[in-house]
């Protein structure tokens, strides 16, 4: 697939690694139910590695900001949803709500090789929230919001392999199959001039 503009990137231009066996877009919605035991993880703790899951994204090699409004009932050990940018498999980062020892969690896994893992507790309704990836340059920002209003920063990361990158929408269900997740609210823009800005 080759590289898009930013004006006017619809769902029509995104494409999957991963293919679900259930999924549907409706009114520029898109609706995904995870396969059993999908994920992306690289070594580290676990020694294993998985590259199985599910992103529905746009091939950018530009500076962007992604935003978008995540939707599910995470209940399984390791269920997660959200953003995530990947170049290749040992290159990417991934950002979201994640289900781990009895709780949602907000968090984010940047993978150089091996993966690492940062999580903290969510503020607000796991099962609704919204989240902005921002690529400048070779910075990557995570923000996390509740509301759509007030943004809270979850990480400011590194990320200096070049080329073409997918960026998108990320599901995965370690442990099952099943999880549903509803994407809204998505755009496409480009970033503002301080990334690192409250609004």
């Amino acid at each position: 697939m080759g590289l898009t503009k930013l004006g006017n990137i619809t769902l029509s231009d995104f494409t999957w690694l991963n293919k679900p066996s259930k999924w549907k877009i409706t009114n520029n919605v898109l609706h995904v139910t995870t396969d059993n035991e999908t994920d992306f993880w690289q070594e580290t703790y676990y020694h294993f590695k998985h590259n199985n899951g599910h992103v529905f994204g746009v091939n950018l090699d530009q500076n962007f900001t992604f935003t978008v409004c995540v939707e599910a009932n995470f209940t399984t050990l390791y269920d997660h949803a959200g953003l995530m940018i990947y170049l290749d498999e040992k290159h990417w980062l991934k950002s979201g709500i994640e289900y781990y020892d009895g709780q949602a969690v907000i968090g984010s896994v940047l993978t150089n090789e091996i993966s690492d893992w940062a999580s903290g507790e969510f503020p607000g309704n796991p099962s609704k929230f919204y989240l902005r990836l921002t690529k400048k340059d070779d910075v990557l920002c995570v923000k996390y919001s509740t509301d759509n209003k007030t943004w809270v920063l979850l990480r400011l990361a590194p990320f200096t392999k070049t080329g073409p990158c997918l960026v998108g929408l990320m599901a995965c269900s370690p442990t099952r199959d099943g999880l549903e997740v509803k994407f809204s609210d998505i755009k496409i823009t480009d970033n503002a001039d301080d990334i690192l800005r409250s609004n």
